[in-house]
């Protein structure tokens, strides 16, 4: 059973991500190099100042407009240029690939765990750590009951951890998270 989000602590943001399955795709293609909350409330950015996350306007928007609607203030990402490639090339994949609709990427022909995190190694800007986060986020927040998603999450799938944005559920799990994420870089350094 899916369950409302609370990832960036804006309810009309945690809203958009809890029943657009595109915008919660793009808030996890925009989590890198910027903090998670900020990440997340990109896709609400982008609806407001486009009208809407139609993944075939986005797609097919000229490039130099669509970067431009990234980086008004507030900027949607650090790097917003960058970011736009990546965001219309993400649109692009789901029309093409998914006929608009990110949702059919877990759902269409009920696949296992491994086909869902095979399909979203496909997507441009999803890497191996990228995936498997997402994969857990839908099996652990979207009710995602795919046979094996957990495994194929890794230990991002794992009950109880506190490793991602998938385990975010509240104030104090994201504060979980980040002293885990800390710990991790602090040992990485090592």
């Amino acid at each position: 059973m899916a369950t409302e989000l609370h990832i960036t602590g804006d309810p009309q943001s945690d809203s958009l991500l809890s029943r657009d399955p595109l915008a919660l795709l793009i808030g996890m293609l925009l989590d890198q190099q910027i903090p998670m909350e900020t990440a997340f409330a990109g896709p609400e950015k982008l609806r407001d100042r486009l009208g809407s996350l139609d993944p075939r306007a986005m797609a097919t928007m000229d490039a130099d407009a669509f970067a431009a609607v990234m980086k008004q203030s507030p900027a949607v990402h650090r790097f917003p240029g960058s970011m736009a490639g990546r965001v219309q090339a993400l649109c692009a994949a789901v029309v093409e690939h998914w006929d608009g609709d990110a949702s059919k990427i877990w759902t269409r022909d009920a696949p296992d765990g491994p086909t869902v995190l095979g399909r979203l190694l496909a997507l441009p800007g999803f890497g191996e750590q990228k995936a498997k986060i997402f994969l857990a986020l839908l099996g652990k927040q979207r009710g995602l009951t795919a046979p094996g998603w957990r495994e194929a999450a890794g230990h991002y799938g794992d009950e109880g951890s506190y490793r991602s944005v998938a385990d975010i559920v509240d104030e104090d799990s994201l504060r979980r998270v980040r002293e885990n994420k800390k710990a991790a870089k602090a040992a990485a350094k090592k």
